[in-house]
């Protein structure tokens, strides 16, 4: 069933066009491809009755006339032997039976044995007259056709006679076997012409739209009705140029007569450029022509596209009243388009002076002619802008017009607006201000009387003050101005400039809260990290730290990059680079933190291994803690290096934490990096650090970083080794200040994107003369004697003033190692500036400190050793302790010491 507007409708009773040509064209197929099958039935039978005689007669010649026949007949027992030769054919030859027959009609041979002696049924007549004889006739086997031939003898007589027959089912077999290949054949071909059908009739119906002979005359009905009433002009051009159609709206806007159809184009005196267009048949898209007093917008296509008949159809559409609204249009398009670049191309960089730089470079080449951007001092400074009162000053930060002497402010002037004026009064009440015509001098003139009037003589003529407000505060004015441009500003300018403003006014205080906490930042920063040089004789030193740029390419100014030089007793000295990963206030404060850690680490002397240990156990600690608050960040990921260089030997120990690898640079201009044991960054844990001792010739240098110095966007850390190793080995012979100097130049760009620490170290050595050491053996006695041999080198270091305490030290010292120690004890003294004792052992018992009560016979050596030294404390070594002590010298002349950065 199919439906059509609601109602139901046979499909023998279709009336649509389509579905009737599908019906026809359906049983015109189901006929012929019925009457092509019963031909082939027909066609096969006759076949395979023609098949079964030619068979049957070739079979009873060739046996008839195959040799040993007539002897076989004239043998005593024919049966015996010809039934076998028989037998034997029929099955080769596929008939039903071959049967040997005497003249007189007797069976000497049949596939059934009983048979055999019986009278042939059939007509031998034409046989034993020496011709063939085929019938067709109805056996016990069924329907089949025999042929009887006879068999001549050498004088020419027949002696015998051969039948052969075949079962018209045993022929019709073959051919009945190609039947399912025939009605296949046959229903692919019904399908297929079914589909091709169906096919035809579906394009038929699509373009009928499913509509049968009435419908259709009515829907051209209806269609030339619409075509008429429709307010759009039709016209209709053949392949010869003529006018075949035209309706009524076409007729009413190009005044065109009733009977037009069938004339040529240029004879219905429409406007040229309408003629070309109608003659020419080429496509158009809403071409504007005008005629009369109309606007015609007008398209065309072609109608031979897809085969369709030559020619051409063309639309016209009046779109007077339209154009003016297009244009208004057009002009709030501009106006959109303008804001959302301006949003694109203002605030780029959390700079202020940038920032404003581009608001004024936008309106001056998008919107007027000349731009001035006027800021309060404390927004520059990244403070809290002052509240908006008479006789704030303000500074001219961004300036963009035509050069010349324009009589605006210069750039970097400060402005003090006069309450008085329209710009002060707009300032103090936050309200934007219009000056369409500046030539009368309506008051704004009383600014600067005689900049006013070189300003309107230069051709100034018209001017907006938009406040730059932001969050409710005022943080300066942007001022717009035009010259160039003949129009004035109007009210509509007006809106848009502060609209433009508005948003450049946001920018530019986001800029001005990260400068302010770029600057608190930094001002942390700096801080935590070494303000002067740590007095001591071990190594010449220079730093430098960069921050990163805030602001332009900048990923948030400070981070946790820091250094550290810690003297250690022994005259020894700590060089430390760390590295937080961040940027902000969060890496800054956790850069204090570890900074603090690793001072308190090395005072209790520890390897650069242990410390880093210490260091790591404590970064997991603080991620512990911070993991509790979601809006903490923890420290995983920061770095450190750590070197502890001995003047007394030259032997320098180093372990690093993730941190890239430090410099050598031998006195001979040798540049190695140093293979210090890699570590995981601090925080992970979960593997040792292992150390490096290298020995150091006095004059070597020792160069610490971190990654900012050698990586960066345009560079990978490879490249920036390589070059920091040429750039050491083209300055090898320069000091740690130059040093420092050259490898900023060479390594960092103008505006850094990470921040960079360098450390640069110049080795020294301590005089021979200016350490002594005595081994001293395990026994009481030796102590006397070790008091002797310190009083007389103090004697000749000029320090006969400390022979006392420094006997009283040594002594205690020296008495503990020889009571509780194993082992050889060795006694070392240490001229720099300070007094430095060292007793070593090989007991791993550190001695404590005690308050010794009233009726104790010891407790008080280590509590007076602590009273009369500076400083005290123990180190642990390989094989064993050292226990030390300092005494404080008087003052001497410093030798030469590096210069701060």
């Amino acid at each position: 069933m199919a439906a059509r507007n609601g109602r139901r409708r046979s499909v023998l009773r279709m009336r649509t066009l389509a579905g009737q040509v599908f019906l026809l064209q359906f049983a015109i197929v189901v006929l012929l491809v019925a009457a092509a099958m019963a031909a082939l039935v027909l066609q096969s039978r006759a076949d395979s009755e023609r098949e079964a005689r030619n068979r049957s007669v070739a079979v009873a010649e060739t046996f008839a006339n195959a040799p040993g026949i007539e002897e076989a007949l004239e043998s005593p027992d024919p049966t015996k032997v010809l039934q076998p030769r028989a037998e034997e054919a029929r099955k080769r030859s596929e008939v039903d039976f071959i049967v040997v027959l005497n003249p007189d009609g007797i069976r000497y041979t049949h596939p059934l044995t009983d048979r055999i002696g019986k009278k042939f049924v059939g007509d031998v007549k034409p046989a034993l007259a020496g011709g063939v004889v085929t019938e067709k006739i109805t056996g016990t086997i069924g329907p089949l056709v025999q042929a009887v031939v006879p068999v001549v003898g050498r004088d020419g007589t027949v002696v015998g006679l051969v039948s052969a027959g075949i079962t018209i089912e045993r022929v019709s077999g073959v051919v009945e076997d190609q039947f399912p290949l025939l009605f296949g054949s046959a229903g692919a071909i019904l399908l297929l012409t079914m589909g091709g059908t169906a096919l035809v009739s579906r394009r038929l119906r699509r373009q009928t739209r499913g509509l049968g002979p009435t419908e259709m005359t009515r829907m051209y009905d209806h269609h030339d009705a619409v075509l008429h009433a429709v307010r759009e002009g039709v016209l209709i051009v053949g392949g010869d140029a003529r006018l075949l159609l035209a309706n009524d709206e076409a007729r009413r806007l190009l005044g065109l007569p009733a009977d037009i159809e069938g004339r040529a184009v240029t004879e219905l005196g429409l406007d040229p450029l309408i003629t070309a267009l109608l003659v020419s048949g080429r496509i158009a898209t809403d071409e504007v022509h005008p005629v009369g007093d109309r606007l015609l917008a007008l398209n065309q296509r072609s109608t031979d596209q897809g085969g369709g008949p030559a020619g051409s159809v063309t639309t016209l559409r009046d779109t007077t009243e339209l154009q003016a609204l297009t244009g208004t249009v057009d002009l709030t398009r501009g106006r959109l388009k303008l804001l959302y670049d301006a949003g694109t191309e203002i605030g780029t960089t959390l700079d202020v002076v940038r920032t404003c730089e581009e608001l004024a470079e936008f309106a001056a080449a998008r919107f007027a002619d000349f731009a001035t951007v006027d800021v309060m001092e404390t927004v520059l400074r990244g403070e809290e802008p002052t509240p908006m009162s008479a006789g704030v000053e303000m500074r001219r930060t961004a300036f963009s017009g035509a050069p010349g002497d324009t009589g605006l402010y210069p750039l970097d002037s400060v402005i003090r607006f006069v309450s008085t004026t329209p710009m002060g009064s707009g300032l103090l009440s936050g309200e934007a201000v219009l000056e369409a015509d500046l030539a009368t001098f309506s008051g704004w003139q009383q600014q600067h009387p005689e900049r006013a009037r070189q300003l309107v003589e230069y051709g100034i003529h018209s001017m907006i003050a938009v406040p730059l407000r932001a969050r409710g505060v005022i943080l300066g004015v942007a001022m717009l101005w035009r010259s160039a441009k003949p129009e004035p500003f109007e009210e509509e300018d007006l809106s848009l400039a502060e609209e433009m403003v508005s948003r450049a006014a946001v920018s530019i205080d986001n800029a001005r809260r990260y400068t302010r906490e770029h600057t608190m930042a930094v001002t942390l920063q700096r801080s935590l990290l070494p303000r002067v040089l740590p007095e001591q004789n071990a190594i010449d030193v220079a730093y430098r730290y960069l921050p990163a740029h805030a602001g332009r390419g900048g990923l948030g100014g400070v981070g946790g990059d820091w250094f550290d030089i810690i003297p250690l007793p022994g005259a020894r000295v700590a060089l430390v680079v760390g590295d937080v990963v961040g940027h902000g206030l969060h890496a800054a404060a956790t850069m204090g933190r570890l900074r603090t850690a690793v001072h308190n680490f090395s005072t209790l002397d520890l390897p650069p291994d242990e410390l880093l240990w210490h260091l790591d156990e404590l970064v997991a600690r603080i991620d512990q803690d911070e993991a509790v608050d979601s809006a903490g960040a923890g420290v995983t990921g920061a770095t450190c290096l750590y070197t502890i260089y001995d003047p007394a030997t030259g032997r320098c120990t180093m372990a690093r934490a993730g941190h890239p690898q430090p410099v050598i640079v031998h006195p001979d201009g040798t540049v190695i990096f140093a293979d210090v044991p890699g570590g995981p960054p601090l925080g992970l844990g979960g593997l040792p650090f292992e150390t490096l001792q290298v020995q150091l010739p006095e004059g070597s240098r020792l160069v610490l970083y971190t990654d900012g110095l050698v990586e960066g966007p345009h560079r990978d850390i490879e490249e920036g080794l390589t070059l920091l190793r040429r750039t050491l080995a083209d300055h090898a012979e320069r000091a740690p200040e130059e040093t420092c100097e050259a490898v900023l130049s060479a390594l960092v760009p103008e505006r850094a994107r990470d921040d960079i620490a360098l450390l640069v170290g110049r080795t020294r050595r301590l005089d021979a003369a200016d350490v002594a050491d005595w081994d001293v053996p395990s026994d009481p006695a030796a102590v006397s004697r070790v008091r002797a041999d310190v009083s007389r080198k103090l004697a000749e270091w000029g320090l006969s003033d400390e022979a006392f305490t420094t006997e009283l030290i040594l002594s205690e010292l020296v008495t503990n190692a020889i009571r509780y120690a194993t082992g050889p004890i060795r006694v070392r003294l240490i001229h720099d500036r300070s007094l430095t004792c060292e007793v070593s052992d090989h007991s791993s018992t550190s001695p404590h400190l005690r308050q010794a009560a009233t009726m104790d016979e010891g407790g008080r050596g280590l509590f007076l050793v602590a009273q009369f030294a500076a400083r005290w404390g123990t180190r642990y070594i390989a094989d064993g302790k050292v226990i030390w002590t300092e005494q404080t010298l008087p003052a001497v002349p410093e030798p030469d010491g590096p210069a701060g950065p």
